[in-house]
């Protein structure tokens, strides 16, 4: 806007105020929404706000945590990868599977079998993961296709291995990550605040990081500026895939048994804490730090409701009503930021 002599004209403040909240509402409705929530559950019950029921929170979003961080890279660079709790769940027997084999060999008084079945299932996720990354990257399979055929592939492995049985052996390592704790915090905790941390590094302070954005934000763009972008779409795949594998082994060892679709549920969970928290479905915006928001937003809903009477099926429609939410939140943004481009 100009004026008639040509000075361009300052929006007034209320325009400037409502442009500022209207690009960042992907970020402040989850902030918000998290605020509201543990409000009422805190005065609907007063076990909701205990610093025990807080550990209890942290360590249910754990695994799925875990899952979400590798997810998060996926989905910043506007892909998405329907088999992370496929891979988990193949990683979590892989590792049981080999753990229960009887070739006990000691070097330096190490348990090989130990470490060779860590190794094997950190190997087994990894190449799942490449798996997805040559689908998307070299034959041109869209990543929701791959994926979606990954995690067929991932519950046939958890079915040979397993054949309808359950596993209970998992390395001790493995078992106090999952299931041991240090100074009475879980070690589990531990373990996802290293990954949430690492992650955020990566992608706020590295060169890789960067290109993650640039791939998200504005493919061709990124191409002409000399960025592989093949190779990022790559390493995200399996960085998504390790991360789910290290959640799979965790999860086995804090449930105490491996076994068939045991980690189902965390599909939708992981995906939900990326979208819900505020992280761009259209790739480019978002982040670790909304990673965050999410898992807690989904952390204390789960356990809130626990802790009130309610229909336990109602649950169920509350969390879907809330993704929904995010999801209408992400296109709308989406399309202010198309308008403002264009405008």
């Amino acid at each position: 806007m100009t004026t008639s002599s040509g000075v361009k004209a300052e929006p007034p403040s209320g325009s400037r105020l409502g442009a500022f909240l209207r690009s960042q509402m992907r970020n402040i409705a989850p902030f918000a929404t998290l605020i509201v929530l543990l409000v009422f559950f805190g005065m609907a019950s007063p076990s909701f706000a205990t610093l025990d029921n807080a550990a209890n929170i942290l360590t249910q979003i754990s695994v799925a945590g875990v899952i979400a961080v590798g997810l998060t890279f996926v989905i910043l660079c506007a892909e998405i990868d329907l088999s992370v709790a496929a891979i988990a769940n193949a990683t979590g027997i892989v590792v049981a599977y080999f753990t229960l084999q009887e070739s006990y060999v000691n070097i330096a008084n190490v348990p090989l079998p130990a470490v060779a079945a860590i190794v094997l299932a950190l190997l087994s996720c990894a190449f799942l993961g490449l798996v997805n990354a040559v689908g998307l990257t070299v034959i041109g399979i869209p990543s929701f296709i791959m994926t979606l055929a990954m995690m067929q592939i991932g519950a046939g492995i958890c079915a040979l291995l397993v054949r309808g049985q359950i596993a209970y052996a998992v390395p001790n390592f493995v078992a106090t990550m999952g299931a041991g704790s240090i100074g009475g915090i879980p070690w589990i905790i531990i373990v996802l605040a290293v990954f949430l941390i690492v992650g955020h590094v990566v992608l706020t302070y590295t060169r890789f990081g960067r290109y993650v954005y640039m791939v998200g934000g504005n493919r061709e763009a990124a191409e002409y500026s000399g960025v592989n972008v093949k190779l990022v779409l790559s390493a995200v795949m399996v960085i998504s895939a390790v991360c789910s594998g290290v959640a799979g082994m965790l999860g086995v060892a804090h449930f105490g048994s491996a076994q068939q679709n045991e980690f189902d549920g965390y599909l939708l969970d992981a995906i939900a804490a990326v979208v819900v928290g505020g992280t761009s479905l259209f790739g480019g915006r978002g982040g670790i730090g909304n990673t965050i928001i999410g898992l807690l937003i989904l952390g204390v809903l789960n356990n809130g409701l626990d802790h009130v009477e309610i229909d336990s099926f109602l649950k169920i429609l509350i969390r879907g009503l809330i993704l929904l939410g995010a999801l209408i939140i992400n296109v709308y943004v989406q399309a202010v930021r198309e308008n403002e481009r264009t405008g």
